[in-house]
């Protein structure tokens, strides 16, 4: 495979530095450029960011001089990866698109669009069939998003006993870690000793994007899947690693022992792809009463697999589970690389001009 070219915009944030650290050494992609605020336009990238992952930037990045997050400024990228804000994602992602760049994307900007995939590749790599309708708009650039940290290991966790036995209803609380606020999160005086009940927004985010993601495109758009989904968010005092409590009503009724051997059976849509960042075992069950725990379990295939645990009969609705997944890696970087190595594997990257 010839090497694609990638530019990163919001490089300096905190899934920005995730995103390139994973691009310096990948075997597909090189790191050509990263974007930021106006105020470290210039600047090499190891001078202007500051660093929150262990060690130093990496050397492949630390000498690369920030640039605006304009197309013109990118014009050398084949596609960019976005760690942008929301706010400032809907007004920037658009004009990278309509310039025919590929736009694949950590923000929530675009997430409930039409003919945006919302994208887990094991999951529902089919939704990557809205492009043609999405280009037929833009002339051939378009956006992908990945889901909200939560709701990725919640949608990987329920989608294989969801093909299996169909998925109802389900309530969910989760236990999410600091480094989902970003740099801007709650103080450590808000959260030693303390437990904070109320993310915004994310609730919404969980029962509104999980029907999408389970959903079948249909006529060029997303039927979305007929599964009730009800959320309680909590911040807590853990580093990396959302751990999630799940009770689920199926379609058909499971044993325990069935529910666990689909989750270990289950490869999804990438199995023999290839795909750099993906892991053998998307999904990891342990069978102790005591895990997951975050600090112990997060890092499980490179921080890319969801880890299960604890599962048994739920008085309420049937089945509950325990499931971790690691925040920043598989919902967030790690997840936006691998929707990327996807659309390299079904040669849905553009590859623009050399300027």
């Amino acid at each position: 495979m010839q090497r694609y070219r990638v530019g990163i915009l919001g490089a300096t944030g905190v899934v920005g530095q995730r995103l390139a650290a994973r691009l310096v050494g990948h075997p597909w992609f090189d790191l050509a450029a990263v974007a930021a605020s106006e105020r470290s336009i210039g600047k090499e990238y190891g001078d202007a960011v500051a660093w929150t992952l262990p060690g130093d930037p990496p050397a492949g990045a630390g000498g690369l001089r920030l640039v605006a997050c304009r197309p013109e400024d990118l014009a050398g990228c084949d596609f960019v990866l976005s760690a942008l804000d929301a706010g400032v994602a809907r007004e920037v992602e658009p004009a990278f698109a309509n310039a025919g760049f590929a736009v694949i994307s950590n923000s929530s900007a675009f997430r409930q669009a039409d003919d945006v995939p919302l994208l887990i590749p094991e999951v529902n790599a089919p939704h990557v069939g809205l492009l043609d309708r999405q280009r037929a708009r833009t002339g051939a650039g378009y956006i992908v998003t990945n889901p909200n940290c939560s709701v990725t290991g919640l949608a990987l966790a329920v989608a294989p006993l969801h093909r299996a036995f169909g998925l109802v209803r389900l309530v969910v609380t989760t236990l999410q870690a600091i480094s989902g606020a970003g740099a801007d999160g709650p103080r450590a005086l808000d959260l030693i000793d303390n437990v904070l009940p109320f993310i915004p927004g994310e609730e919404e985010k969980i029962e509104r994007e999980l029907a999408k993601i389970l959903g079948q495109v249909d006529q060029g758009r997303i039927r979305p899947a007929d599964v009730v989904a009800s959320a309680h968010c909590h911040r807590v005092g853990t580093i990396d690693g959302h751990l999630e409590a799940v009770s689920m009503e199926l379609g058909e009724p499971a044993g325990v022992g069935e529910v666990v051997d689909c989750l270990r059976a289950f490869r999804g849509d990438t199995d023999g792809l290839g795909l750099p960042s993906a892991c053998g075992h998307p999904i990891v069950v342990r069978d102790e009463p005591d895990r997951p725990q975050p600090r112990r379990d997060r890092d499980v295939g490179g921080g890319m697999a969801v880890v299960v645990g604890r599962v048994r009969p739920c008085a309420a609705l049937g089945l509950k589970l325990e499931l971790l997944s690691h925040n920043t890696v598989r919902g967030a970087a790690g997840g936006t690389v691998l929707n990327a190595e996807l659309l390299a594997a079904r040669q849905l990257l553009p590859r623009r001009a050399r300027h």
